[in-house]
């Protein structure tokens, strides 16, 4: 990985060098615009809506919009008066639990690694936030811009992850909040009960991007030359529930299905879930590979009996099947006179 800021964290008349990595990185396949004819690569101009000239970006400055068709210029050196006292350093503005923190305020996640001889008082903070099971609410100045971000500790590293300000949150607006909307106690109760059939473990490495893989299955099907072939079966949409404690009853047979679990009316599996899908392709998996060493001493035996099977052959070509045929031509001669007479 390579370190995208250097700076130093805060911590009361504490200072801890650190280098910031970033902790995530996206895997959607990329593509670029090209001509359907050639496969030519698709150029952008940059051009002046004004006089329609080229601009090259040593001539680009940033402009705010403040409508009516008029533009405020923004120049590097507007930017550089900016009031950023923390541009080099991760100031900690204080201790607070890690429930406080609503999630939807996390928006990118960096790694902090300790630069030169700032380990130890990294790993200082690190133990006193695991011990105090809280998470450290600090300020950041990345790529020009002041964040509010968290400092939390992830398998032994410490983690920023930058936040959202309160005022970039948007407040649901829904005709539905208005209305007085009541759940009856069975649905309720139903629905309860199909919580707690598919209540699981998370496990990350279960889930995956079968969209992608099989995207990149097409990409290297054109790379070798190979014929693409569609999918046979295509998975229907389900159909629309019309009744709440039918849909809900029925949700939760087949999550105990899934489960191994006997359904309260008897026998009958239903439909896996997604993730008891995954999780049971994944045993499928691991047994077919625990189980292939031990089906190559039978494939030996089954090619000994193939090889005794000429054999066979060879003997039932010696044995005369169709001998008698001319001593029962004889005997219908002789019988002939007799019927005539």
């Amino acid at each position: 990985m390579r370190a995208i800021w250097k700076g130093a964290v805060s911590f009361g008349l504490v200072s801890i060098g650190v280098k910031l990595y970033s902790a995530t990185e996206e895997k959607d396949i990329r593509f670029h615009q090209v001509h359907r004819e050639d496969g030519g690569r698709i150029r952008y101009k940059r051009t002046c809506s004004v006089c329609g000239e080229e601009v090259t970006y040593d001539d680009i400055a940033k402009g705010y919009d403040i409508g009516g068709g008029e533009m405020v210029i923004l120049t590097d050196e507007d930017f550089a008066d900016l009031p950023l006292t923390s541009s080099r350093a991760i100031d900690v503005l204080e201790f607070v639990p890690a429930e406080q923190v609503d999630p939807i305020l996390y928006n990118k996640a960096y790694f902090l690694e300790p630069e030169g001889a700032a380990t130890k008082p990294y790993v200082l903070l690190r133990d006193a936030l695991i011990d105090s099971e809280r998470v450290a609410i600090v300020k950041v100045a990345l790529r020009q811009r002041e964040q509010l971000a968290t400092l939390r500790v992830r398998e032994g590293v410490l983690l920023l992850n930058t936040m959202l300000w309160p005022d970039e949150i948007r407040t649901p607006d829904f005709g539905f909040l208005d209305e007085d909307l009541k759940v009856r106690p069975p649905e309720l109760a139903m629905a309860s009960s199909l919580v707690d059939s598919m209540t699981g473990e998370f496990e990350p490495d279960v889930f995956t991007d079968d969209y992608r893989a099989a995207l990149q299955e097409v990409i290297d099907a054109k790379v070798e030359g190979r014929e693409v072939v569609q999918p046979e079966e295509v998975e229907e949409a389900p159909a629309a529930a019309v009744d709440l404690m039918a849909a809900l009853k029925a949700s939760v047979e087949r999550a105990k299905a899934a489960r191994g679990e006997q359904p309260a009316g008897g026998g009958g599996g239903g439909a896996p879930t997604p993730i008891s899908s995954a999780r049971s392709a994944q045993k499928a998996a691991e047994k077919k590979a625990a189980e292939a060493p031990a089906k190559k001493p039978a494939a030996r035996k089954t090619a000994g009996k193939k090889a005794a099977e000429p054999a066979k052959k060879t003997a039932a070509k010696k044995t005369p099947a169709k001998k008698a045929e001319p001593a029962k031509k004889t005997a219908a001669r002789k019988t002939a006179p007799r019927k005539s007479a």
